[in-house]
């Protein structure tokens, strides 16, 4: 038996129906916004590869059109017929270039089609290569919120059963649900167990992963023999079972290789869906940590001189007046200007001139306080 082609779960983009977000994130928002964007994206690719379809058809014309031409001048036997030939002989040749490079980029784009990751609009297939009821196929075709809608759909009426598939042990157990529930055996439930067996990695349930995993691939080697035998899978579903119960070593090690496989396919995606779930709330804690100037106050507390970070780990102001006296008054100034920008430190409301006077406000408000200090220390002595 062929080894199965994972290609297609490479890369799934099941942002609509994750739910690992912040709890201070509006989660619909969001879903509603990542199905835009890449509703948008979509529509930008399909007009993309029209385009490149419509040309290539002007290009067939113009080179039909230069070849006609180019029959006829040979078939002419006046001079001036004899003197545009190689006219039109050029004009063909370099239609046929335009031709070729055509081909190639529309080429190019299929093959850049069939790498894009499935999301909740191209997830859902039809699940049966044949009519089951003799009825008049509706000739138009479905649009991608009727595909949308048909996979949610499979997946709310059927997704109890699914997962209850998911989590049988024995094969005959496995044949005898498939039986019961013959409706199950089609791409969308693969589709769902695959995306299931991400979301338990994620979550760390490491050993229900493997066992949904187990039958995602009985699922899939159901459906790969009935596109070799032709057949509609709820028809061949048996002879999966027959041959694998009695199977020889070299079918059962095919069967657990692609199932290691898949495992490991299984953990990196959900490695990379953790990992971008954790950049994404870093983002979102730093973009709420943003000061009125627009800048992070830990990046900036990360650059200022180990003095001043000592000052504001202890709170200690008098601490934060004596290094700012030692430090160059440029420098003290720019360091004060982006402590306030970022909201490490909140001005006095004294100072208020305006933004272009706020830096140098609050520098001198540090100085003022040190040279009240400074007097009071002197007078006690005087005392």
């Amino acid at each position: 038996m062929s080894r199965i082609d994972y290609s297609v779960w490479d890369h799934i983009e099941v942002s609509d129906d994750e739910d690992d977000t912040h709890p201070n994130i509006d989660t619909p928002s969001l879903f509603r916004w990542r199905h835009q964007a890449r509703v948008d994206r979509m529509d930008d690719f399909k007009k993309k590869g029209a385009d490149l379809e419509k040309a290539l058809a002007e290009s067939k014309r113009k080179l039909a059109d230069a070849q006609k031409r180019t029959r006829e001048l040979a078939n002419s036997a006046t001079d001036d017929a004899k003197a545009e030939l190689s006219k039109a002989q050029a004009e063909e040749k370099k239609l046929k270039k335009e031709e070729r490079e055509c081909e190639k980029r529309l080429d190019e784009h299929m093959r850049e089609e069939k790498k894009m990751p499935w999301n909740v609009d191209t997830l859902s297939k039809e699940g049966f290569s044949k009519s089951v009821v003799n009825v008049k196929p509706d000739p138009s075709e479905e649009t991608e919120e009727e595909r949308e809608t048909k996979h949610k759909t499979f997946v709310e009426k059927y997704e109890k059963e699914i997962k209850h598939f998911g989590m049988l042990r024995r094969w005959d157990d496995s044949q005898k649900y498939l039986s019961d529930k013959p409706h199950l055996v089609c791409e969308e439930t693969a589709n769902y167990l695959v995306i299931m067996c991400i979301d338990l990695e994620v979550e760390e349930k490491h050993a229900l992963m493997e066992q949904v995993a187990h039958q995602t691939i009985v699922m899939q080697f159901i459906l790969e023999l009935s596109k070799s035998l032709k057949v509609d899978p709820r028809g061949c579903f048996r002879q999966f079972f027959a041959k694998i119960k009695t199977a020889d070593q070299q079918y059962q090690d095919a069967f657990n290789d692609e199932l290691d496989a898949f495992k490991e396919r299984v953990r990196g995606r959900a490695k990379i869906r953790i990992e971008k779930a954790m950049k994404e709330y870093e983002e979102e804690e730093r973009q709420k940590r943003i000061g009125p100037g627009g800048l992070d106050p830990v990046e900036v507390y990360e650059t200022l001189p180990a003095e001043m970070q000592k000052c504001f780990d202890d709170k200690d102001i008098q601490m934060l007046q004596d290094a700012i006296s030692k430090m160059d008054p440029t420098e003290a100034k720019a360091h004060m200007k982006r402590c306030i920008d970022s909201g490490l430190w909140v001005p006095n409301s004294r100072t208020g001139e305006g933004d272009c006077k706020e830096e140098d406000g609050t520098y001198e408000e540090v100085k003022h306080e040190e040279v009240k200090h400074e007097e009071e220390v002197e007078e006690n002595k005087k005392e």
